[in-house]
């Protein structure tokens, strides 16, 4: 627990030193005339706070970085352009956002319209760059099989985590039998913790066959959140705080947990022991207990999602306070309160810290709790 202890305490003080970089670069996104992050601006737009907290919490086709503005006071969005892979009539287009000049121009019949409080979004257009709207009055739109910024995060995060999975071996490999240190001691700290403080009590028996599953899950799931607390690239994506991500976790959970299921967890889903025989009757408890089988899932779902995104929108709330104060009193005022806003900022990210753990925990003894529930044997008690 000593190593963990200090992981969590390094990425604290990591992350509070950060703060700084995160609200620098709040600051030049939410410059008074910007509307739209990532987007450029032209000056006399009026200052849209949500806007800028949405815009940084979703997903987006470019991975933005910094705004900066020219000798003629226009402001410009510098990101990393993504593959775009669009899909139409058959015919495959794949190129660089960059095409699309933040939503400015159109390219190949295609414009990226959307972002901040509005869904970011590649829509047909004609040669006019007019959008194209079929019979229901909806944008018409390609497949979009885009890399987008989540996408990019989630490869990034795979990447590092196969490295430092492969660093922990290669020190098993270097010094057999041997006190593990650094990387390897935290590695071993994690996969010996969920071991046996979530698969061996809540599945039993049986837990080595899911600890693979098990321990997939809480290694992405943490550093994943880890990574989105680091405000700057090749971090600083919401990837946890994606409905989509987490929602792929809880289906595999869903089919994991109810293809394992034994005879005993189906009959005790429709014939539930115990209860009343008029309820049986009236099939009113194995409605109830096949309802709750697919609300296990969404309930997972919605919780890490809810959580995590729950943190990034606090903390760009506190900076975004500066501007809106600003705004309305000026920039003394604006000033005078970024100080406790920063010191908010810092409090909340280190806050996160903790919380990444323990989603991760959550997540992953609660898949534990719903397989061991579905491969448990009755207990036979001698008369």
């Amino acid at each position: 627990m000593k190593h963990l202890f200090v992981f969590i305490l390094a990425l604290a003080g990591f992350v509070g030193l950060s703060a700084q970089s995160a609200a620098a670069d709040t600051l030049s996104v939410a410059a008074p005339e910007t509307a739209t992050v990532g987007h450029d601006s032209n000056e006399g737009d009026a200052f849209d706070a949500g806007s800028i907290i949405i815009g940084h919490v979703t997903d987006a086709h470019s991975w933005h970085m910094f705004d900066y503005k020219t000798k003629d006071g226009k402001e410009h969005a510098v990101a990393i352009p993504l593959p775009v892979i669009l899909i139409k009539d058959g015919h495959c287009d794949v190129f660089l956002s960059s095409r699309f000049e933040h939503g400015h121009a159109c390219y190949k019949g295609y414009k990226l319209q959307g972002g901040g409080l509005t869904k970011e979004e590649i829509v047909c257009v004609d040669d006019d760059g007019n959008v194209l709207y079929d019979k229901a009055g909806n944008a018409i739109q390609p497949t979009d099989l885009s890399i987008t910024k989540t996408s990019a995060a989630i490869m990034i995060a795979c990447l590092l985590l196969i490295i430092l999975i492969f660093i922990a071996k290669s020190g098993y490999q270097k010094r057999p039998n041997q006190a593990p240190k650094g990387v390897q001691s935290l590695v071993e700290l994690l996969v010996v913790f969920v071991r046996d403080s979530i698969a061996k009590p809540m599945i039993g028996p049986k837990y080595e066959k899911y600890l693979p599953y098990l321990l997939t899950l809480f290694f992405f799931i943490f550093f994943c959140n880890c990574l989105g607390l680091i405000p700057f690239f090749p971090a600083g994506a919401n990837i946890t705080g994606c409905l989509a991500v987490t929602s792929i976790l809880a289906v595999i959970t869903f089919f994991i947990t109810n293809l394992s299921g034994n005879k005993h967890y189906w009959v005790d889903i429709f014939n539930t022991p115990g209860v009343p025989a008029w309820l049986k009757i009236f099939p009113l408890m194995p409605v109830v207990e096949l309802v709750g089988v697919f609300t296990k899932p969404i309930v997972l779902m919605i919780r890490l999602f809810a959580n995590m995104t729950a943190g990034h929108i606090v903390i760009l709330g506190f900076v975004v306070i500066i501007f809106i104060l600003s705004n309305l009193f000026g920039t003394l005022v604006g000033g005078a309160v970024s100080v406790v806003s920063v010191l908010f900022s810092v409090f909340i990210s280190l806050l996160e810290c903790l919380v990444a753990y323990i989603q991760a925990f959550v997540f992953t003894m609660l898949t534990a709790l719903y397989i061991g529930m579905a491969v448990a044997e009755p207990e036979h008690h001698a008369a």
